[in-house]
């Protein structure tokens, strides 16, 4: 997640800035030729005595469009040669030299979203407003990789990047478990001045001289690596960078917005509130399959900014197998098992639910809600897995699925308040309309929470984002779609819509209706 640099916040602001880069960055469509001036059609004209050999290499950012692709050998011999193939789209506005000992990048995403009102006989605390609101975060990163060497078999990075926000989401990120908008900061009083997103070194060791590609990036600079490597990193960075990707999936500055489509809403993966943690990671590659294993530090307190570095206390574990392997021949795929144990300062619903029923949290502390606060133990255990698949069905159409489950007992510590949740989504690139970067997407989630969880908020608790005093309860069910149109270069706009069946499980609040609209920059 980033933010964008200081000064005072304008919700203005953002969408004078969208409506200046639509304006001044579009680019103008040509105007078609009238058939009557076209040219006569060319002559055929004399082969060439010697044979031309060329080769085309084409980028893309990843997942957006395919990789680089080579133009074949022609010879003398050869019949009239047909026109080149068009480059494609440039998605970045200014160019990465390849091969290089030194990254330097960034990106920015403003995302603009509305509610309209919606049916709520009541509300509590921590509840999604009822009335129509829009709200604006603006958040940008400026990534750096440095690369000792070219060595591809050892093969080192040191990586530092620079983030900074401003902006709120509606309701101050409160009453959703699928929250409508990623980029938001889930306390809004974290302030606006740049704070460092990570530190990491990437250390590559291969067992073998054979390589294969990779697209250079801020995670990883060198061009290639060897087929068969242990990976290390150490230091700080965000747990989604590197587990439960999903090439559909995955990105909240081109894909999808909501917290659970975007990421499996039952791994409580650990991160303070900005979402980053420190820790190290190690994985093996093979051919075509991955295994990844990390530690990394828990929050002091449900959705904290500050880490507990006693990691013989508290930590989250998580490991992942991945299997690059596609149901349809010819076409990409790959799925992956995610597991998951976190240890920290819990408290569990049940307890917290005993004790206020049988009196003694009222006497003892004066409450008149159960809390679970007042029932957490160091070294409580809270435990999951998550399945995610992506498959490409033709060139330019995409489906992925997610499933996630943990055993709901502990609090909802780190991400975000689900117990169990079931995805399925697509996209679809508009290349047949000469659009191959645009994409259209459309995805539905239904999460869930457990017996214990449901009878803490009905009877009035609060977890780090739920509680509106009452609870009917029913799976939080959620539409989300999308439009994402490359304007120029690095310039993206996008509009999306989000429909919420049963906000924060709650039968008696909703539908509720959220429009986004968003503007991302690559540089």
């Amino acid at each position: 997640m980033t933010r964008l640099l200081g000064g005072s916040f304008n919700p203005l602001r953002p969408a004078r800035v969208c409506l200046a880069l639509a304006l001044g960055l579009a680019p103008v469509p040509a105007f078609t030729q009238a058939p009557d001036s076209l040219p006569d059609p060319p002559q055929p004209q004399p082969q060439p005595q010697s044979v031309q050999r060329f080769a085309l290499f084409v980028s893309a950012r990843p997942g957006l469009a395919p990789a680089a692709d080579r133009v074949a050998i022609q010879t003398a011999n050869a019949t009239p040669a047909t026109p080149d193939p068009p480059d494609q789209p440039v998605v970045n506005a200014f160019p990465h030299p390849d091969n290089s000992l030194w990254w330097l990048s960034g990106q920015a995403n403003i995302i603009l979203q509305g509610r309209l009102p919606f049916h709520s006989p009541y509300q509590g605390t921590n509840s999604f407003r009822n009335s129509a609101e829009y709200k604006t975060s603006m958040v940008g990163t400026f990534y750096t990789a440095l690369r000792p060497s070219r060595s591809t078999r050892y093969a080192t990075d040191f990586i530092f990047d620079i983030e900074a926000a401003e902006g709120r989401g509606l309701s101050e990120a409160f009453g959703l478990a699928g929250f409508t908008n990623l980029d938001v900061v889930r306390n809004p009083n974290l302030g606006k001045l740049p704070y460092i997103a990570r530190y990491q070194i990437h250390q590559v060791i291969g067992f073998t001289q054979e390589t294969t590609g990779q697209d250079p990036g801020f995670f990883a600079l060198a061009p290639s690596v060897p087929v068969r490597r242990v990976e290390f990193r150490i230091g700080k960075m965000g747990v989604p960078d590197f587990f439960d990707l999903n090439k559909v999936g995955t990105d909240s500055h081109l894909q999808f917005m909501n917290w659970t489509i975007d990421n499996n809403g039952a791994w409580d993966y650990a991160a303070d509130t900005r979402g980053y943690t420190v820790g190290g990671m190690a994985e093996y590659d093979d051919r075509i399959w991955s295994i990844r294993y990390g530690i990394f530090a828990m929050p002091v307190v449900a959705n904290g900014i500050n880490l507990d570095w006693a990691f013989s206390r508290a930590h989250g574990q998580n490991g992942e197998f991945e299997l690059r392997h596609s149901f349809i021949p010819k076409r990409s795929g790959t799925e992956r098992l995610l597991f998951y144990a976190n240890r920290a300062h819990m408290g569990t619903y049940r307890e917290a639910v005993d004790d206020f029923l049988n009196g003694s949290d009222t006497a003892n502390y004066g409450v008149t809600v159960p809390t679970i606060t007042l029932h957490e133990h160091f070294g409580a255990l809270k435990y999951g897995f998550g399945y995610n698949t992506d498959q490409e069905i033709t060139d330019n159409l995409r489906v992925f699925v997610r499933f996630g489950w943990n055993e709901g007992q502990h609090e909802s510590f780190a991400y975000t308040e689900v117990d169990q949740t079931v995805l399925a989504g697509a996209d679809y690139a508009l290349a047949r309309w000469h659009r191959p970067v645009d994409k259209i997407g459309l995805a539905v989630v239904s999460n869930a929470i457990k017996s214990d969880h449901q009878e803490y908020l009905k009877l009035g608790g609060l977890g780090f984002l739920l509680g509106d005093g009452k609870l009917n309860y029913g799976r939080e069910n959620i539409v989300e779609s999308y439009y994402t149109w490359h304007a120029w270069r690095g310039m993206f706009y996008a509009v999306d819509v989000q429909h919420i069946a049963d906000p924060g499980y709650n039968r008696d609040r909703g539908p509720a209706w959220v429009g986004s609209v968003r503007a991302h920059v690559d540089f």
